[in-house]
């Protein structure tokens, strides 16, 4: 008789269990209060027991959970590539908690199956295809490239903005009666934008989350042949944004593994080889979009005498346990040498042959005499499927044509 009672007491736990998490699982829709903005979020909690799994959802794209703890009504999602956490109660189908890193959280409130805001309707105005952004940025740009297409969804569009160091990511969203507001909230954080249509056809671009930054307010969008007409400069050159100040030498750097050991340029392992010196780090967005592609570089000409070093620069409270590095390496398959750098503002004191190197990513590509050959300032992510495309066929091509030279002597090498 007591046998039978345990087993009952351990039915009805398991099914209470069961049912807590039944509870949870489902898409949740709601919002994250960002600097006073509210920033429409889609998260979705998927299978059962110690198998729940989530994913943070913009459009089309998911990112992934690294671990997902649910006990009684308290809710934990983690998101180890960039160090940021779900942390919320849940309770008759409604979340409450926080989003974000140890130093900036965000407060998220969302609910079981609901619906998430409805655009209604379109403008006037075709909003659709490209535009150029006049900007006079901290980092010496006069336009940043709009990109404006349909979604999926009827009555949304779809946008990116590439600015030199990479893109913002993909922007949804839609027509609010007076302006098409595009956002995002992913596991690299928020994003809200605002797009109006003015009667002369251009646009009134602003960044909705950073109204204490006059450059990012109010900016105006022409078409690229209204830019050309008004005699605007167009988008900067990524291959010239940042150069070296002597070319002629060789291209320097010598800092630890993440096991402590100490790698230079001087190895051997590098001796005659093309080398992709990929300046980063595991906290910046378009680093992560280009991890893959340095890695499908590293796959398809490593025996053909291809390096890659991604130089890692890190928050002092990552280089002292660089848990988002490694999870980062590990969300990516990234089997080619990840060195930690430093902190990020050491990067000029840490790259001292760099001129005008401030963009995260920028990729410094050596012939196979240590010399630097060419500078790519910025990545243009799967986002913007032009400019990528483009990108990683200008780079490939690059790569191989730097393969196809003589291996030098080593003492011309030196």
């Amino acid at each position: 008789m007591k046998l039978f009672a345990s087993l009952f007491l351990v039915a009805v736990s398991a099914v209470a269990q069961g049912s807590k998490q039944g509870a949870i699982v489902g898409p949740w829709v709601g919002d994250a209060t960002v600097h006073g903005q509210q920033v429409p979020v889609r998260l979705e909690i998927t299978g059962s027991g110690n198998g729940l799994q989530a994913a943070l959802l913009n459009g089309p794209e998911r990112s992934p959970a690294s671990g997902v703890s649910y006990v009684g009504n308290h809710l934990v999602v983690t998101f180890n590539y960039y160090a940021r956490t779900l942390d919320a109660t849940v309770a008759d189908g409604h979340l409450t908690g926080t989003f974000g890193t140890i130093a900036t959280r965000y407060p998220v409130s969302l609910s079981l199956h609901g619906a998430a805001a409805g655009a209604v309707g379109a403008g006037d105005q075709d909003i659709h295809g490209d535009w150029e952004v006049e900007v006079k940025s901290s980092k010496g740009e006069s336009a940043w490239q709009l990109r404006i297409e349909p979604a999926a969804q009827s009555n949304q569009v779809k946008a990116v903005i590439q600015r030199i160091d990479g893109d913002t990511g993909a922007l949804y969203g839609g027509w609010t009666g007076h302006e098409y507001v595009i956002g995002h909230f992913t596991a690299a954080g928020p994003a809200l934008y605002s797009v109006a249509p003015q009667t002369d056809g251009t646009l009134l671009v602003s960044n909705m989350l950073r109204a204490d930054v006059n450059e990012q307010q109010n900016l105006v969008a022409r078409r690229p042949a209204q830019a050309r007409a008004a005699a605007l400069p167009g988008m900067t050159d990524p291959t010239q944004q940042t150069t070296v100040k002597d070319p002629s030498a060789r291209f320097a750097f010598s800092f630890p593994d993440l096991s402590g050991k100490l790698v230079s340029n001087t190895d051997p392992q590098f001796d005659g080889k093309v080398v992709i010196v990929a300046i980063g780090g595991s906290w910046c967005p378009n680093c992560h979009d280009e991890a893959p592609m340095l890695e499908s570089l590293y796959k398809q000409f490593h025996n053909r005498g291809l390096e890659i070093v991604n130089l890692s620069f890190e928050e002092a409270d990552q280089l002292k346990d660089p848990t988002r590095l490694r999870a980062f390496i590990e969300k990516y398959g990234l089997t080619y040498t990840v060195l930690v750098a430093g902190e990020t503002e050491q990067l000029n004191e840490k790259i001292p042959q760099g001129v005008n190197l401030n963009c995260w990513p920028t990729s410094f590509f050596l012939g196979r005499d240590g010399r630097v050959r060419e500078v790519h300032a910025g990545f243009a992510g799967p986002a913007n499927p032009p400019a990528h495309e483009a990108l990683v066929k200008e780079v490939t091509e690059l790569v191989e044509r730097l393969l196809e030279e003589l291996v030098p002597t080593q003492s011309a090498s030196r």
